[in-house]
């Protein structure tokens, strides 16, 4: 452990989380998929792949959250308001025209059997549960904003970033984060967590890898160029 993990582990557990994992997190928002996609440069055939992978993982993530509920560490953020698994089988109903392609993602699969594997204390299902959801109230808000302005989008297509429930972001995740600090985890137990945050981040690089891998096939050119 180097003297900034140690440091990590010392603050508080979202702090930690946050800053033991800045790595990852920027070599997974780095990737050329996620740049592809925020430049509008990615076609409908490529976001429908980006979604049937969404669904393999939230698929997964929601079905081990709902029978770790009671769980003491998971009650503190486990939220149905959260779910997106009905907002991404709408969306893949639109984008794909009600024949969604079938998904073969050794990334996908690789990520599900982890988030399974989180079943076994409840701080690793947190931290998969801290990266894809707050991900998705923070940077995964660009995404739905690029979608809808470059795909001229109205009511459909881009539910999975919108939580209807929680009109202002800030304030969830400000709340979120202090139920998180509020568990009492001990200084072994947040460095464990933070490992499983690091490995959250490294599937999600794993998952835009693969996908990068097909830019080419799915090129497009955005709106105004």
């Amino acid at each position: 452990m180097t003297v900034l993990e140690s440091d990590a582990t010392n603050a508080p557990l979202s702090t930690a989380m946050r800053e033991g994992s800045m790595a990852e997190h920027k070599h997974a928002e780095g990737s050329a998929f996620v740049e592809k996609l925020l430049a509008g440069e990615v076609n409908e055939r490529g976001y429908v792949q980006f979604l049937g992978r969404l669904r393999m993982i939230y698929a997964a993530m929601e079905s081990v959250g709902r029978e770790l509920a009671d769980d003491p560490i998971v009650a503190a953020v486990h939220d149905p308001v959260l779910e997106r698994l009905e907002s991404i089988d709408a969306d893949m109903d639109h984008w794909s025209a009600g024949h969604p392609p079938v998904i073969s993602s050794p990334a996908a699969d690789a990520y599900v059997a982890r988030l399974e594997d989180s079943a076994s204390w409840g701080g690793l299902y947190l931290a998969h549960h801290y990266t894809r959801y707050l991900g998705d109230l923070s940077g995964g808000q660009a995404f739905g904003a690029v979608l809808k302005r470059e795909f001229d989008l109205g009511d459909v297509g881009a539910s999975f970033y919108k939580f209807t429930e929680i009109p202002k972001p800030k304030p969830y995740k400000d709340a979120y984060r202090a139920r998180m600090d509020g568990l009492g985890l001990d200084a072994g137990q947040i460095a464990r967590v933070v490992d499983e945050v690091k490995v959250a981040f490294n599937l999600n690089q794993a998952l835009f890898a693969e996908l990068s891998g097909n830019l080419e096939a799915w090129k497009r050119i955005p709106t105004g160029s």
